[in-house]
């Protein structure tokens, strides 16, 4: 490692963050020459929802190119349910085992990250929703948040090193009405030196009165004032309609009001009526992680599993109306459905790349059945 306690590329690609016991029982079935063709598969038999999305599966493309497996997977950006294999390995055990940590840790917080993403966006309905997670996660991770984010359904990110094709969202720091004393100044500068193309989203209440400091980003020219949630819904919704008549009496009725904090989704269910858009920081950096599991279900091409598992490669298939069925791998599939995997990779060659974009808009598709 260098100056940072963080695990480089090289030493993910080489198959070194792995389980250190997990490490040691390969090398016992190395000297054992016990390496028979198995096929595995990620699943998550608990989630944190009803569903799951899909998501780090470029990542997971990339570990594991060049090594003589094939790999099915559900497109990035799928839903799938508790049960359903997300992805399905087949190769020698010993040729490819040594990555299942790392590829269980791609897999987990991307997908979990994804799916509070597009819980969140489903809660909002129609108001857009931006990440504000940069500096609540590990910066080394950043950008494999913000894209998940982004894939989720979120409307834009604010890191700086968010992958390209993401909009940012500039918000106003406190610190920087705190260089200038007070919003008036700090409001000027923004309007003054920031580029026009980005957002004026002006923050209040930073050492003055948030109605007053309102008015006075307006004036600054501000598109939306930035408000931050520090109580509950309740309180939080009368400040917010107080901060409306006020901005409205002043004539400044396009003026959108920006809430960020830390919020959970029903409070973003609860306040969608009366804000033009949210910032969401916490949610997204403390999303519980996708439990996926990398269970052999074949050895030799013979159904296996371990206690609790269902034994046997399978299939999901998903109907007209988004419902899913799950079964096994030779069986044949009603005429009425499509199968959701498709393959990635064939004897170690990426044939199929995820398309980040291309993600998203499979999410929001699939959250408008919501609607």
């Amino acid at each position: 490692m260098g100056i940072f306690q963080i695990a480089g590329e090289e030493l993910i690609k080489a198959g070194e963050c792995s389980d250190i016991c997990l490490k040691r029982c390969l090398d016992m079935l190395t000297v054992d020459n016990v390496n028979p063709r198995v096929t595995v598969e990620i699943t998550a038999s608990v989630l944190p929802n009803e569903w799951g999305i899909f998501c780090g599966l470029g990542d997971a493309l990339n570990l594991l190119e060049g090594i003589d497996i094939d790999v099915y997977a559900m497109p990035e950006g799928s839903m799938f349910y508790s049960g359903e294999p997300v992805m399905r390995i087949t190769g020698n055990y010993l040729d490819f085992a040594r990555f299942e940590t790392a590829l269980l840790g791609f897999l987990n917080q991307a997908s979990g990250t994804a799916t509070a993403a597009a819980f969140i966006k489903l809660c909002a309905e129609k108001v857009p929703v931006y990440s504000l997670c940069a500096g609540r996660v590990h910066p080394a991770i950043v950008a494999a948040v913000e894209r998940a984010a982004w894939i989720g359904g979120f409307d834009g990110v604010n890191s700086a090193v968010a992958p390209a094709g993401i909009p940012h969202i500039d918000v106003m720091p406190h610190n920087f009405v705190m260089c200038h004393s007070n919003l008036n100044n700090a409001g000027n500068a923004f309007e003054r030196y920031m580029p026009a193309e980005v957002s004026r989203v002006m923050v209040c209440g930073t050492v003055g009165d948030v109605k007053h400091d309102a008015i006075a980003a307006a004036k600054a020219g501000a598109a939306a004032v930035r408000l931050e949630m520090r109580e509950n819904s309740g309180s939080v919704r009368r400040l917010i309609e107080e901060l409306r008549w006020e901005l409205d009496i002043n004539g400044f009725t396009e003026v959108g009001i920006f809430l960020s904090g830390d919020m959970s989704p029903e409070d973003v269910s609860n306040l969608n009526d009366c804000v033009d858009a949210f910032g969401i920081g916490g949610a997204l950096a403390n999303a519980p992680a996708i439990d996926f599991s990398f269970d052999i279900v074949e050895i030799d091409g013979i159904p296996v599993s371990r206690c609790g598992n269902k034994s046997g490669a399978k299939e999901v298939y998903e109907y007209e109306d988004g419902s899913h069925i799950l079964l096994p791998l030779s069986s044949q599939p009603p005429e009425e459905v499509r199968c959701m995997t498709r393959i990635f990779i064939k004897s170690g060659q990426i044939l199929n790349v995820p398309d980040m974009q291309k993600s998203r808009a499979r999410v929001l598709s699939t959250l408008g059945k919501f609607v």
